[in-house]
């Protein structure tokens, strides 16, 4: 019993280290990757309008892998990469590994089905299991979402990059992220996501709006209100005192 609680403490003390200051995955002297195979992958099983086709990751699995050993294998530099391809780095991997867990637990009819059986401390969810490692550190998508995008970037279109492989997520973008393109990128996921009437339903003096905005309403609201930030995308312009309310999300996979 003394072993299995010790081992417990120090799971706990482990995240706990991460979730109190800027993560530490990274490696020294790399060059960022190729992100070509996942744009491959991505262009043959993700439709356009985000559904995903599981079973042809299936069948290419061993492609899958390989992209994702790589990217494994080549942690960001924090000193010589420059932003914008840190950011592509975090965000295909983020993707990438998302996939990998649906692949590897295949059919399942939610990702949040694949989250602990028992309660472990600060363990809540699918997202904070280290499934995967980052330059030879065991790693989760809780992190890169967390402590890695959200905190470093503060850049709130990330929200509509990163897909939680549900249906009421920002779709999966059928295409890899890429440094050169990250800015146009960013603006049309952000276009085409609060202007889909399946997840945001915006008129002129209301809105019903994803979940997301309510769960993460600091990082959309830095520069100004929520009405502020979603009139900078919006086609229908609400006005300063329009209702804003919160659709129920559907956590069902997005297939």
């Amino acid at each position: 019993m003394k072993i299995l609680a010790s081992r417990f403490l120090l799971l706990f003390l482990t995240i706990v280290s991460f979730s109190c200051g800027q993560s530490t995955l990274g490696m020294a002297g790399t060059q960022p990757p190729s992100h070509q195979i996942w744009n491959e992958l991505l262009q043959s099983h993700v439709k356009p309008n985000g559904m995903v086709d599981y079973k042809g990751f299936i069948r290419e699995k061993a492609k899958l892998e390989k992209y994702l050993a790589m990217i494994s294998s080549q942690a960001p530099d924090r000193k010589t990469w420059s932003k914008n391809e840190q950011m592509v780095y975090w965000i295909n991997a983020y993707n990438a590994f998302t996939v990998k867990l649906i692949v590897d637990n295949y059919p399942v009819e939610s990702i949040r089905d694949l989250g602990p059986k028992l309660k472990i401390p600060l363990i809540k969810d699918v997202w904070h299991y280290k499934f995967f490692k980052i330059g030879g550190v065991d790693s989760s998508l809780d992190e890169i979402e967390h402590s890695i995008l959200r905190k470093e970037f503060e850049e709130p279109r990330i929200h509509f990059a990163i897909n939680c492989a549900s249906i009421s997520c920002p779709p999966l973008l059928n295409e890899a992220f890429v440094a050169d393109k990250l800015e146009s990128q960013l603006q049309k996921v952000a276009v085409a996501f609060v202007n889909d009437p399946t997840k945001n339903k915006i008129s002129t003096n209301q809105a019903e709006v994803s979940s997301i905005f309510s769960w993460f309403s600091g990082d959309f609201t830095k520069n100004g209100s929520l009405i502020d930030f979603l009139n900078k995308y919006s086609k229908v312009k609400l006005n300063s005192k329009a209702k804003i309310s919160y659709m129920d999300y559907n956590w069902n996979l997005n297939e």
